[in-house]
């Protein structure tokens, strides 16, 4: 199975009315652990073991305060944190370097970046309809 598909079935829900895009790369890792299921590719947002380790921590143990204290790092830039909303949603931005989704599923969690000037909310909407589906699988 290749779960890069996931990732350009993401990238087409966060289009606008106007079809413009607001997910510039995503990718998918284990709540277990932080391993990655995406691989690298155009649409695939580069992040390191150790920081798919320490996305993975809050959400496993469901407990954010790491997030909120000290934000998350992705591709070497560090996010601030927004909010967190019912155990499963994380949401991060960076004045300059766009915004951070991410949101669980029982496995895996799906981070999607939105570029500076793009809309967050559509972010979260197709982030979300990802997590979902892994969710309705039992993942």
């Amino acid at each position: 199975m290749s779960w890069n598909s996931y990732i350009d079935n993401l990238i087409a829900h966060s289009k606008d009315a106007s079809g413009k895009c607001h997910v510039e790369s995503a990718c998918i890792i284990s709540i277990d652990g932080g391993t990655q299921w995406t691989t690298a590719g155009a649409n695939v947002t580069p992040i390191t073991p150790n920081e798919a380790a320490e996305i993975a921590k809050p959400f496993k143990s469901c407990d954010f305060t790491s997030f909120m204290v000290g934000g998350c790092t992705i591709s070497s830039t560090r996010y601030q944190f927004l909010r967190e909303m019912d155990k499963k949603i994380c949401l991060f931005k960076l004045k300059d370097h766009g915004s951070i989704s991410m949101q669980s599923s029982k496995t895996a969690i799906v981070i999607a970046k939105c570029p500076e000037g793009g809309q967050q909310g559509n972010a979260n909407k197709a982030v979300a309809v990802i997590a979902e589906y892994l969710e309705s699988l039992n993942m």
